[in-house]
């Protein structure tokens, strides 16, 4: 029987939980051998969670409704002005494939509905790339490991 989980919004206090999840990102985008947690601390992943909760900073969090496990996260950070907004998100290894991407994602998609535009660190053959086209996003750029995605809001 699969575990029930929960979604909420991330809070200031949540920063330790989105350092894990952007833990797990880097392990997946790996492959299979296991990062050193040092990685999180060079300047171009430690931007995405270092000082979380500053103004502009929103997203959600799947964890299971037992033992409270981190299952999912979906975060923004505000972009540098003229940036593509990078959307994070992350499935923990051996929670795919559960309907918990696709339900972090309906929860960003409706309240953030005028998010059109944003912008991947992964390959375009990555599975979020299908499932963000299933919420309308369409690819229309793939450079050097980034895929923009856009959607008529």
């Amino acid at each position: 029987m699969a575990a029930e989980y929960m979604i909420r919004q991330l809070t200031s206090e949540d920063e330790p939980i989105l350092w894990e999840a952007l833990y797990q990102g880097l392990h997946r985008a790996g492959g299979d051998a296991s990062p050193s947690r040092e990685v999180l601390r060079r300047p171009e992943f430690a931007r995405y969670v270092e000082g979380w909760g500053r103004e502009g900073d929103r997203g959600f969090i799947a964890s299971d409704t037992e033992s409270h496990q981190l299952l999912g996260a979906v975060w923004y950070r505000e972009p540098a002005m003229g940036m593509t907004p990078e959307l994070l998100f992350v499935v923990a290894p051996g929670q795919r494939k559960r309907g918990i991407g696709a339900a972090l994602l309906t929860q960003w998609v409706r309240t953030n509905p005028e998010q059109s535009e944003i912008s991947m660190r992964v390959d375009v053959s990555n599975p979020a790339v299908r499932l963000y086209e299933r919420f309308g996003f369409r690819v229309v750029e793939d450079r050097e490991g980034f895929v923009t995605l856009r959607r008529d809001a």
